[in-house]
C-alpha cells in the first residue's frame, strides 16, 4: 500500500485547499476530519484521480503515512488545536511532525513546541496567508519552529507555496512561535491596509462626490503604479460590481459594520506588551469597533452636530492629494508592523530576517504589493534598520509625499470626514521625527500625584520634587 507523504487533518475549505494543492504537486495526502461526512463528501465531490487517501478514525489517518510522519493540523485556533494533538500525540513516535497551519496565537505555539519536544515530537507553527483561493493556487507560508522541523516539511511548502519571480514565497522564519507572530503581525498590517483604502474611498465618496465607476477608473489607475497591491486591486473590481437585484453599486448596499476574527488585535495587544507604538494597526481595529456600533451611530447621527463646510477645491487635484496620503500612511503600517517584529525578536530570542519575510510577503498573501519589493531591498541594504521610515528611499516617498498628506488630513477633519487610520499614520510621523514631545509633562504629572520620580535632560539620574513645595 502506498503511503501518504503528509496528513491533512481538518476538512474546512482552507484544509480542502490546501489537500488538493499539495496532490497536485505530487503528494500523496491523507486527510482526516473528525465528522466522518465532511470526509465522505470531499472525498466524493474533489478528489477524483487525486493522490488523496480518506481515513475515519485517527489511528487509520496516522497508519497511512510514510515515517517520519507529517501531521498538517488546519482546526479552529486555541481549545481545538490541543483536542487535537492530544488525540494523535499518542499515535506518533519521536522525530514524527505536527504542524499547525491555522491563526494560532504565537505564545500557544511556543507553547505546544516545548511540550511536544519532551515527547520527541517535532512542531512547527506555521502562518498561511491567502485565502481561500491561495491555499488551492499558491499561499504565503511562514513556518516557525526547530530548524530541524523545517527541512522535513519544506520540500511540501516550498512546492505548494505562492511563486514571486520563480522564488517560493516560503521560508523558515525562526524558532517556536516565531512564524505565528509573524503571520499575526501581517494580519494587523492587514487591518491598517484595509482601513486606509476604505478611509480614501470614502472620503472620494463624502467629500468629492465621486461615483463608484469613476472610483473604480482611480484604484485601477493607481494599481498600475507604487500603490499596486492585491487590495487596490480588488477595490477597483468591488467598486465596477452593481447589485443584480438593484442595479447599484454593490458595496453601496452593504452594511457599513466590519467583522473581525481576532488577529488584529492580537497584534495590538502584543504591542501593548512589548511597549511598540502601532497607532495606524490600533486604528484599524478599533474603527472596526466602532462600526459593529451601527445602532449607535444612528441615533448619534441624529443628535450630535455635524460642521457645516464645504470641500471648495480641484476634486482631481484632491484625488492625486488622496493618492499620497494612502501611499505615506501605508508605509507607515508597515513600519509599524516591522518595528513590533524586531521587538519580539529581541524579547523571544528569535533571529527574524525581514529581507527575506518581506519576500514571502510579495505573493500569494493578502498584503502583497509592490512597496514589498522596497522594503525587502531596505533591509538588504541595513539588516538593522531602526524603522522602515529612515530607509533613503522611503525617507524619499515621505518627503514627497508630506504636503498632500497633511492636506487630506486637514480637510478631512475640518469637514467633519472620519480617517483614524489616515490621521494616526500622520501622527506616528510627526511623533517619531520629533526629538521632544510631550512626554515631560507626562513625567511630571506622574511625580506629582505619584512620586514616580522623573529623568532630566542635565543631570543622570531618577528625580523627585515635592511640588507644592515649590508652589
Amino acid at each position: 500500500m502506498v503511503k501518504a507523504d503528509i496528513g491533512l487533518c481538518g476538512l474546512a475549505v482552507m484544509g480542502q485547499n490546501l489537500a488538493l494543492n499539495m496532490a497536485d504537486k505530487g503528494f500523496v495526502v491523507a486527510v482526516y476530519n473528525r465528522t466522518r461526512q465532511k470526509t465522505k463528501d470531499f472525498i466524493r465531490n474533489q478528489t477524483e484521480n487525486k493522490n488523496i487517501i480518506p481515513a475515519y478514525e485517527v489511528a487509520d489517518f496516522i497508519a497511512a503515512l510514510a515515517r517520519p510522519r507529517k501531521v498538517m493540523l488546519m482546526v479552529k485556533a486555541g481549545k481545538p488545536v490541543d483536542t487535537v494533538i492530544e488525540q494523535i500525540a499518542p499515535f506518533l513516535e519521536k522525530g514524527d511532525l505536527i504542524i499547525d497551519g491555522g491563526n494560532s496565537r504565537y505564545n500557544d505555539t511556543i507553547r505546544r513546541c516545548k511540550d511536544l519536544a519532551e515527547k520527541g515530537i517535532l512542531f512547527i507553527g506555521t502562518g498561511i496567508s491567502g485565502g481561500e483561493a491561495g491555499a488551492l493556487n499558491g499561499p504565503s507560508i511562514m513556518p516557525g519552529g526547530s530548524k530541524q522541523a523545517y527541512t522535513l516539511i519544506e520540500p511540501i511548502f516550498t512546492a505548494i507555496s505562492a511563486k514571486a519571480d520563480g522564488i517560493p514565497c516560503c521560508d523558515y522564519v525562526g524558532n517556536d512561535g516565531a512564524g505565528h507572530f509573524v503571520k499575526m503581525v501581517h494580519n494587523g498590517i492587514e487591518y491598517a491596509d484595509m482601513q486606509l483604502i476604505a478611509e480614501v474611498y470614502y472620503t472620494m465618496k463624502n467629500v468629492l462626490g465621486t461615483s463608484a465607476d469613476k472610483m473604480h477608473k482611480v484604484f485601477a489607475e493607481w494599481n498600475k503604479g507604487p500603490l499596486s497591491s492585491y487590495l487596490v486591486e480588488i477595490t477597483a473590481d468591488i467598486l465596477a460590481t452593481k447589485d443584480p437585484e438593484t442595479g447599484n453599486p454593490l458595496v453601496e448596499m452593504i452594511l457599513d459594520k466590519a467583522a473581525q476574527k481576532g488577529t488584529g488585535a492580537w497584534t495590538v495587544q502584543s504591542a501593548v506588551e512589548l511597549g511598540v507604538a502601532v497607532p495606524t494597526i490600533s486604528q484599524a481595529v478599533f474603527a472596526r469597533c466602532i462600526s459593529a456600533i451601527k445602532s449607535e451611530r444612528s441615533i448619534a447621527a441624529k443628535q450630535l452636530t455635524a460642521p457645516q463646510a464645504e470641500f471648495k477645491g480641484q476634486k482631481n487635484e484632491f484625488i492625486s492629494a488622496l493618492h499620497d496620503a494612502l501611499y505615506a500612511s501605508k508605509i507607515c503600517a508597515y513600519a509599524q508592523g516591522f518595528a513590533l517584529m524586531a521587538a519580539a525578536a529581541k524579547q523571544h530570542g528569535w533571529t527574524l530576517d525581514f529581507g527575506r519575510i518581506a519576500k514571502i510577503w510579495r505573493a500569494g498573501c493578502i498584503i502583497r504589493a509592490e512597496l514589498l519589493d522596497a522594503i525587502k531591498d531596505a533591509f538588504e541594504r541595513e539588516q538593522n534598520l531602526a524603522n522602515l521610515m529612515l530607509d533613503a528611499h522611503f525617507k524619499k516617498i515621505l518627503a514627497d509625499t508630506l504636503n498632500n498628506w497633511r492636506k487630506v488630513v486637514a480637510a478631512c477633519a475640518r469637514l467633519g470626514v472620519p480617517t483614524p487610520a489616515l490621521s494616526s499614520a500622520l501622527n506616528y510621523f510627526d511623533s517619531y521625527r520629533n526629538e521632544r514631545v510631550w512626554a515631560n509633562m507626562i513625567q511630571a504629572q506622574r511625580d506629582y500625584f505619584g512620586a514616580h520620580t522623573y529623568e532630566r535632560i542635565d543631570k543622570e539620574g531618577s528625580f523627585h520634587t515635592d511640588w507644592h513645595s515649590l508652589l
